[in-house]
């Protein structure tokens, strides 16, 4: 398990979208298991702080062939962390040589429900600016209450996501239907 982190809440950078692209794309060089890899969490929701660090959410084949490659992302310099709690994932983070985290990677099958929730919940702030700015707001408040430990910053904040995790699934997937 990765130790928490101090939490950092900065304004949003359009580098972050930048590093993510840069990211994927050396993720994609490793073939193979993935499928498609999202820029997902809080540096892809333009308007709102957010943590310095990216999350990615990689769809891949099936988490078996993933277990293969796990030496090939150890080589590019991830820390391997297994479900990490959540069934069905593989967990990897990639830090600064001095110990800043840099990425969060989440690897799910593809077609895992938890995707489409990730996917979700993210659009749904992306095309909503009014809960982007109340996700803001919850986001500092849960910092203020734990601003050393990024693992209860995270738990804070849990309740207020679950939340509007219907409302983003109805969102998202009227907005696949209009396609």
């Amino acid at each position: 398990m990765p130790a928490p982190i101090k939490v950092e809440l900065v304004p949003h950078s359009a580098e972050w979208r930048n590093a993510a692209e840069n990211e994927i794309g050396r993720l994609s060089t490793l073939g193979g298991s993935f499928v498609a890899i999202h820029h997902i969490g809080s540096t892809s929701i333009a308007g709102i702080c957010a943590k310095p660090v990216l999350d990615l959410l990689a769809q891949v084949k099936s988490l078996e062939e993933l277990d293969g490659q796990k030496t090939a992302l150890l080589a590019l310099g991830y820390e391997w962390w297994g479900e990490y709690g959540i069934a069905n994932r593989r967990y990897c983070t990639l830090s600064e040589s001095n110990g800043q985290r840099r990425v969060h990677l989440h690897c799910f099958p593809d077609g895992d429900d938890e995707i489409e929730k990730h996917l979700a919940f993210r659009d749904y702030l992306r095309a909503n600016s009014e809960e982007a700015e109340r996700y803001d707001v919850e986001k500092k408040r849960c910092r203020a209450l734990h601003a050393d430990d990024s693992h209860a910053y995270s738990d804070a904040k849990s309740a207020w996501i679950a939340a509007r995790i219907p409302l983003a699934l109805a969102y998202y997937r009227s907005q696949r239907r209009e396609k």
